[in-house]
């Protein structure tokens, strides 16, 4: 008998959750083997349960899905990640991409586009809902894998980059040092060095500057708790 696909889904409404779970239990080639109600929740389920797919919410509290990607991806790498999203903005897409995600569905899409994504994913390959422009994955990793400019957030090293998303998330050095496993002195280095790389001063310009460049947007703060 062909193995299942093991599937996570992080979602924090229960309603959705069940729902998910009954509709992947329908499927004979998969096989739910847990549920998470936030991104902390879901980066340590992963690291237990080492699912083939995570199928993960952006919008959730702790920590969101598009952050909860890089973390899964650094420390499970054979888990493959799906997200779910209300937002067809090029920018998430991008990010999801970027942090390592495979499939990106709007929540707003049939449910066949969830299981084919869930499937793409467990073959290595990339899907997106069918709302969104499918030329968007080519033009993304055709520019992943330019060089990159050398300046602004490209200067930033990955961890500063991990560093900065949570900082415009609102989330505290103490909760920084936590989800990275690192001491808030480390956070504080991290911290000085991208904003003196960026040129910015305060909080309110670093935010500013991570809605310009499409870090976060209105729209992801609003479905914020």
């Amino acid at each position: 008998m062909e193995k299942k696909i093991t599937v996570l889904i992080a979602d924090d409404h229960a309603v959705v959750r069940e729902g998910l779970r009954k509709l992947l239990e329908e499927q004979p080639d998969m096989e739910v083997v847990g549920e998470a109600v936030d991104g902390m929740q879901a980066v340590k389920k992963v690291k237990s349960l080492h699912p083939d797919v995570a199928l993960l919410d952006i919008a959730m509290p702790e920590l969101n899905g598009l952050e909860a990607v890089a973390l899964i991806k650094e420390a499970v790498p054979e888990t493959q990640v799906v997200l779910l999203s209300m937002h067809i903005k090029d920018a998430y897409v991008h990010q999801a991409l970027n942090s390592g995600a495979l499939g990106y569905v709007l929540k707003a899409s049939p449910t066949t586009d969830v299981l084919e994504s869930i499937r793409a994913a467990s073959r290595g390959e990339h899907f997106l809902s069918s709302k969104i422009n499918s030329k968007l994955i080519g033009t993304f990793l055709k520019k992943r894998d330019e060089k990159p400019a050398v300046s602004g957030y490209n200067l930033l090293s990955e961890r500063e980059q991990q560093v900065f998303r949570l900082l415009v998330e609102g989330k505290s050095n103490a909760e920084i040092a936590d989800i990275l496993c690192i001491s808030s002195k480390t956070v504080d280095k991290h911290r000085a060095n991208t904003m003196r790389k960026l040129d910015i001063h305060n909080m309110v310009e670093m935010v500013k500057y991570a809605i310009k460049i499409g870090i976060i947007g209105p729209e992801l703060w609003e479905e914020q708790p």
